[in-house]
């Protein structure tokens, strides 16, 4: 029996062209010509689709990728669909990905795909990434691995990668531990499953926000000041090194943390983990003592999108300290 796999459209680069008038890039109502194209390569798999958007994806917005992330649980429980693709933007792929990935909670595979390069390019990716990540959806070994994100033949989980490299075709990795497995000669391999299983989060609403302040060498308390005094929500602090912060941003931390606004240290070093290492006043250590949530092997963006999706659920401040594990 063919499998079913459902194709979910967003936007992004891969479904874009050139303007005759400007050859700039932009959205195309075309897709329907990709989809095709996708179809005679794969007449094995019986393939159906539906759009939910077309937009370049910085133009996706938090509520939008709920929304998304409540289509793909809807749709996969339709007993008739085995597994799901979703075409996207680059640019914020593994956000939303990634809330995708925390949100539904299904042995059926989900799998993000793009393009860097544009249905005009000559070197256009679209094409053998869709293929790839439909053979990746329609897989059994892909059942229960969570949410993956398929280019270059790579298939990596979306707890785990990033965009690397603002043109490379060889830009989402998983840096830390590398890809889940590859598609090789259109047969998908393998080679390990992710490192963390997903503790799922079900908000019913987004309507909280959260900001990611980023420091650098002589970072001050400005910005965490101006985020408090606009209520926000949540911060997330993109710190040094093992997660260290200025001793001059420390005073807005701590006032943070005073109105009950969760604080949540990453580090603007693209590998390794966060860690309460360091005691020197603003030291990981330091932050810890103080009440600042770790989380270790998530950069900024995920983490931005984990505290967004506590805060919008039921689930008690003290218990967030699990979620980041």
């Amino acid at each position: 029996m063919k499998k079913k796999i459902l194709l979910i459209l967003t936007g992004g680069t891969i479904s874009m062209n050139k303007r005759d008038e400007d050859q700039l890039v932009n959205i195309s109502d075309e897709y329907d010509k990709v989809i095709d194209e996708v179809k005679d390569n794969l007449r094995e798999i019986d393939l159906d689709y539906c759009v939910f958007s077309m937009v370049p994806s910085p133009h996706m917005k938090l509520t939008d990728m709920f929304n998304l992330s409540k289509l793909i649980d809807l749709k996969l429980n339709e007993t008739n669909i085995d597994g799901i693709v979703v075409t996207h933007g680059t640019d914020t792929l593994e956000e939303t990905s990634y809330m995708v990935d925390l949100y539904v909670n299904s042995k059926k595979p989900v799998v993000f795909t793009g393009s860097m390069r544009s249905h005009s390019d000559i070197s256009y990716d679209g094409i053998r990434n869709l293929v790839s990540a439909i053979l990746v959806a329609s897989s059994d070994d892909s059942k229960n691995q969570g949410v993956l994100v398929v280019l270059n033949d790579e298939i990596n989980s979306a707890a785990e990668v990033t965009k690397t490299h603002t043109l490379s075709l060889d830009t989402f990795k998983s840096l830390d531990f590398g890809p889940l497995g590859i598609i090789d000669n259109s047969s998908v391999y393998f080679y390990r499953t992710r490192i963390k299983n997903t503790k799922h989060i079900r908000p019913t609403e987004i309507i909280r926000n959260v900001e990611i302040v980023k420091i650098s060498s002589g970072s001050s308390s400005l910005l965490l000041n101006l985020l408090i005094d606009n209520d926000i929500d949540g911060i997330i602090l993109e710190s040094l090194g093992r997660g260290n912060t200025t001793p001059d941003s420390l005073p807005g931390v701590i006032r943070a943390i005073e109105k009950n606004i969760p604080v949540v240290l990453t580090s603007r070093v693209p590998m390794g983990r966060v860690l309460g290492t360091y005691g020197y006043v603003g030291g990981g250590g330091h932050l810890e003592k103080l009440g600042v949530i770790f989380a270790p092997n998530l950069n900024s963006q995920k983490a931005r999108i984990k505290l967004l999706m506590l805060l919008n659920s039921d689930i008690e401040t003290d218990d967030y300290y699990s979620y980041f594990k």
